[in-house]
C-alpha cells in the first residue's frame, strides 16, 4: 500500500487537533500528541493552549488531568495524568544508557533504596531539591548526599542522577513551584496507580505514536524516544507494511484510512511542539531550505515553526515588551495576501494564549535557537 505525503499530512494535522479541530480538553490534546515538550514551560503550555478552543497559559496552567513529568527522550513533559500506568510501564522497559563514570555510580541495591526513599519523602509533601536531598540522605545514608555528580561549576549529590529513574518508576513527579524554586511530588498522592507491564506497555506506546505520526520506521520511533533501533525494531514485526515516498513503513494496527482532502491554512508553533519534533521523514516536513533553517544539525525543535498547509514553511520569534507581544516570522517563500490575513489571525491567536496585543513583522528572524 502506498501513501500520499499530502494524505500523511492531513492526518497528522487533523489527530494534532492543528486543523480548526480543537481538542476537548488540555489532557486529550495532550494525549493525541503523546506528550507536550515542557522543557520550557510557557512553551509546553502555548502547545497546549493552541490545540484548545479560546484557551490560554492559564487555562492549561489550571487544567486538571495534566502532570508535569518526564516523558520521551529523558526530557520534561506534560501527560495525562490517567496515562501515567502506560508511560512508566513503557518508559521502565527502555535498555539502560551509558553507565555513569565509576564515582557516581550506585550499586543496584542502592539505586533501589533510593527511589523508595524519594517515594516516601514526597508521599505526603511537596519538596525542593534540597528538602529532598535532606530526606533521601536520612532515610538510606550519607553516600546518597556525596558530592560526586559535576554540574554547572559545582558538584551536585550523588541520589540526583536517579530523578529521571524515580519518575520512570512512578514516585516523583513535579510539584507546584514554591516563588522561584522547584518542587518535587509523588503523582500517587493525586491518584494511585500501578505501572502497566512493560512489554504491554511499550506496544501500546508504539501503537499511540504511529497513531499520532504514522506512518513511521523503527528508525523514526527510536529517534523520537532515544533508545536504540534494535531494540524497538522487534515491536514492528507484525505491523502493517506501507509505503511512503518509496521507503518502507508501517502503521498501527487497523489504522489505514487516509484522506485525500489536503489541509490548508497557516500555523504558528512554538519551540518543540509535538508535532515537529515527532515527524517523519524530517526531508518531507522540512522541504528545500527548511531543512537547514528551521533544523539545528537534523534536530527539530529548536525554532518555532510557521506551518502552510501543514509543511514548514519558516520560523518565527516571540518578544514581549510589558503587554505587547511582538511577532517576526521569517516565511521562506512569498506569502500570498490570503495567507498573510491567515498569519496575521494565528498572531492574535498566540497574543490571545499570552494575554497580550499582538504585533506583526514579516522579515528575518536574526536570534539563534532558544533564543
Amino acid at each position: 500500500m502506498e501513501i500520499s505525503w499530502r494524505s500523511v499530512v492531513a492526518r497528522r494535522m487533523r489527530r494534532h487537533h492543528l486543523a480548526g479541530n480543537p481538542a476537548p480538553s488540555a489532557a486529550d490534546a495532550v494525549r493525541a500528541v503523546c506528550g507536550a515538550h515542557a522543557q520550557v514551560l510557557s512553551a509546553g503550555e502555548v502547545s497546549v493552549a493552541i490545540r484548545l478552543d479560546g484557551a490560554t497559559r492559564e487555562t492549561v496552567q489550571q487544567a486538571e488531568g495534566l502532570v508535569k513529568t518526564f516523558g520521551p527522550r529523558g526530557t520534561v513533559h506534560l501527560l495525562p495524568l490517567d496515562d501515567l500506568p502506560l508511560w512508566t510501564g513503557a518508559l521502565s522497559a527502555l535498555p539502560a544508557g551509558t553507565p555513569v563514570p565509576e564515582p557516581m555510580r550506585l550499586r543496584p541495591e542502592q539505586r533501589l533504596e533510593v527511589i523508595a526513599a524519594i517515594g516516601d519523602a514526597l508521599a505526603d509533601d511537596d519538596l525542593t531539591v534540597d528538602e529532598l536531598t535532606v530526606e533521601v540522605v536520612r532515610r538510606t545514608g550519607s553516600w546518597a548526599g556525596d558530592l560526586v555528580m559535576p554540574a554547572f561549576q559545582t558538584y551536585w549529590p550523588r541520589w540526583r542522577q536517579l530523578i529521571p529513574d524515580a519518575a520512570t518508576a512512578g514516585v516523583l513527579c513535579y510539584g507546584p513551584n514554591r516563588g522561584r524554586l522547584t518542587t518535587y511530588s509523588n503523582p500517587h498522592r493525586f491518584k494511585p496507580f500501578e505501572p502497566l507491564p512493560a512489554d504491554k506497555a511499550f506496544t501500546e506506546l508504539l501503537h499511540r505514536y504511529l497513531y499520532a505520526y504514522g506512518p513511521a520506521t523503527p528508525q523514526q520511533f527510536a529517534r523520537w524516544l532515544s533508545t536504540s533501533v534494535a531494540f524497538v525494531k522487534p515491536y514492528f514485526a507484525d505491523l502493517p507494511p506501507v509505503e511512503l515516498a518509496g521507503q518502507p513503513a508501517c502503521l498501527a494496527p487497523g489504522d489505514d484510512q487516509f484522506t485525500d482532502e489536503p489541509v490548508r491554512g497557516v500555523r504558528l508553533l512554538p519551540y518543540f511542539d509535538a508535532y515537529g519534533v515527532g515527524s517523519f521523514p524530517r526531508e518531507l516536513l522540512f522541504p528545500g531550505k527548511a531543512f537547514t533553517r528551521a533544523l539545528a544539525r537534523g534536530q527539530a525543535g529548536n525554532y518555532p515553526l510557521l506551518l502552510v498547509d501543514g509543511v514548514v514553511a519558516g520560523v518565527w520569534h516571540q518578544k514581549k515588551s510589558g503587554r505587547k507581544l511582538h511577532v517576526t516570522v521569517e516565511a521562506l517563500t512569498p506569502l500570498s495576501r490570503a495567507r498573510v490575513g491567515l498569519l496575521e489571525a494565528e498572531v492574535d491567536r498566540l497574543a490571545a494564549i499570552l494575554r497580550c496585543t499582538p504585533s506583526l513583522t514579516l522579515g528575518d528572524v536574526a536570534v539563534g535557537p532558544h533564543a
